[in-house]
């Protein structure tokens, strides 16, 4: 995810909570890059904190999901897959997700493969 994306983002978080929407948007970018990038465990760490700030967004919650699943950890892959969905039953790529990770995660999943919307 670019500068750009991250840039659509923030405003939209920054009204639905300040600071801490900001911070989550700016943790989110990172894991996400860090995700893409092959870094599963910074993914997470990022990502983790990004959720705990914004509790609310369903992309940090599934790129939260595809990051435990690089790692293994599918108890909680699965979970944050449900969490995506359970916030917007409209995003698609989490709605895979939770499909692959159900089905043991015989298919992999993209990282990019949604955009990042405040509302989910």
């Amino acid at each position: 995810m670019g500068g750009a994306r991250l840039r659509s983002l923030v405003p939209a978080l920054l009204l639905a909570g300040g600071c801490a929407s900001f911070e989550g948007a700016r943790l989110y970018d990172r894991g996400t890059a860090a995700l893409v990038r092959g870094d599963a465990a910074a993914a997470v760490a990022d990502l983790e904190r990004a959720a705990a700030r914004v509790p609310h967004a369903s992309e940090i919650q599934n790129h939260l999901g595809l990051a435990y699943a690089a790692l293994g950890r599918h108890a909680e892959a699965l979970a944050a897959f449900r969490r995506a969905v359970a916030l917007d039953c409209d995003n698609g790529a989490a709605q895979r997700n939770l499909r692959a990770a159900e089905g043991g995660f015989a298919a992999p999943a993209a990282v990019a493969s949604e955009p990042p919307e405040a509302a989910r």
